[in-house]
Order: structure tokens, then sequence, then C-alpha cells
């Protein structure tokens, strides 16, 4: 059996990730810190001022087929994950950054005119970045709407608060600052500090990275690109 690895990702973005630990052979928990909601839409949208859609997350992706059956703008994906889901959302004209934020903001002004009309955004109430004001200063017009909110987990299922007490998980997985905060926020409210010193952190970003620096870990890595892929290689290079 291989070694125990805490997933900390939102339910809805797990999928291939699991399949991926799954497959690399390592067991696995799931400690989802951040719980999607996309609301009821109470009116369809007109998406015909718009000459494209940013997406920074999957999620974005299906609060906004929720919002509208048209598929023919242009996606720009923050990465492969997004990229896939608007695949199977049927969009037909996609594209990957393959990164983070920034990287999305490079692909933009590569590839989009701002002359050509304003970009739509359909994001979480709270972001890791502000895309809209990162492109301001280069003409582009991003209307960014919330569709959907990411609401803080309030505890630890127990299988996987049983884990932790007993020093079982190997590696923490973690994709986003805010979900390393709410994480940070839960062992505190539990008081779990000591009990992480034989357990390594892995990390998207420094960004993410930063905010779990103030516990007490084994060690930890930061992926060498923003990617699921160069997470897992971290990963493995614990073994």
């Amino acid at each position: 059996m291989g070694p125990l690895v805490l997933n900390t990702r939102p339910d809805t973005d797990s999928a291939d990730l699991l399949a991926a630990l799954d497959k690399r052979g390592y067991r696995h928990l799931s400690a989802p810190m951040l719980n999607i909601v996309i609301p009821v839409p109470t009116s369809p949208l007109d998406i015909k001022k718009y000459q494209a859609v940013i997406f920074t997350s999957a999620n974005g992706v299906r609060a906004f087929a929720k919002l509208t059956g048209d598929r023919s703008l242009p996606a720009y994906c923050v990465g492969d994950a997004t990229a896939r889901t608007c695949a199977a959302f049927s969009f037909d004209d996609v594209y990957s950054a393959n990164g983070d934020i920034n990287d999305l903001a490079a692909l933009i002004r590569k590839k989009v005119d701002p002359a050509h009309g304003p970009l739509f955004h359909p994001a979480a109430r709270k972001t890791a970045g502000d895309l809209g004001q990162m492109l301001l200063t280069d003409g582009y017009n991003v209307d960014r709407q919330t569709v959907y909110e990411a609401q803080e987990s309030k505890s630890f299922p127990e299988d996987v608060l049983e884990a932790l007490r007993n020093h079982h998980i190997e590696a923490v997985l973690f994709f986003s600052p805010r979900t390393a905060e709410t994480f940070v926020k839960l062992v505190r409210s539990y008081k779990l500090e000591r009990d992480l010193s034989g357990t390594s952190a892995i990390c998207l970003s420094p960004a993410v990275q930063s905010k779990i620096s103030d516990l007490t870990w084994y060690r930890t890595r930061v992926a060498s690109q923003p990617t699921q892929e160069y997470l897992l290689s971290e990963l493995g290079s614990l073994s």
C-alpha cells in the first residue's frame, strides 16, 4: 500500500486528481476546504456584447453553463483542467494558459485585441487575483461577475481528523491560497499544530505556500510550474 495523501480541493475539482493519485499508487483521503455553491440564475445571460469569456476555474465554467446555453464565444482558461471542463460543456474554441492567472493574462494579451469588445469573467466572490485590474492598463475591459461562492469548511471529516492525530498522512496537497488559509484555521481550531511535524505540504505556487508557512511541517515543496502535473511530481520526489 502506498503513502497516504490528503486532498484539500473542493469535491467538484477532485476527480482528475484522485484518479491520478490512484494511478500512482497513493492512498488518499479528502477534506474539501471550500464548498462550491452555484445559485440558480434568476434570468438568462446575454453574451452578445462580449468578444470572449475568461475562466479562472472549472467552477466558473459550470456556473456559466447554468447562465446560458450559448457556447459561441472563445474561452480563455487558466489551465488545462479548466479547458477540459469547457470541452465537456461543448465549447469549440478553447485556449489554455496551462499555468496561473499571470499566464492567463499573458495569453489574453497575445491572442485578444481589446478594441474588439469587452471580455466576460464569471468568477467566485473571492478570487486569488484581480485579472481585470491586471489587464486594465493594456486597454481591456473585463466584466467580472460573481456567479458562484466558495464557502469555507468549518470542520475536518472524522476520518481525516483521526489520520492527522495519529500521524498517518504523509503529505497534504494545496491548490489555492484560500484553501490553504482555511486548512490553517482548522488545524488551529482543533489544536493539531504538533501533529504535522511528520507531514509534508505540497503547494501549487509560492502564494499558496505562504499561507501554510506558519505551521510546523516536516518539509514543504512548491510545484515548479502551477499545474497539477508538476505538483504531483513534487509529491513523487518525497519517496
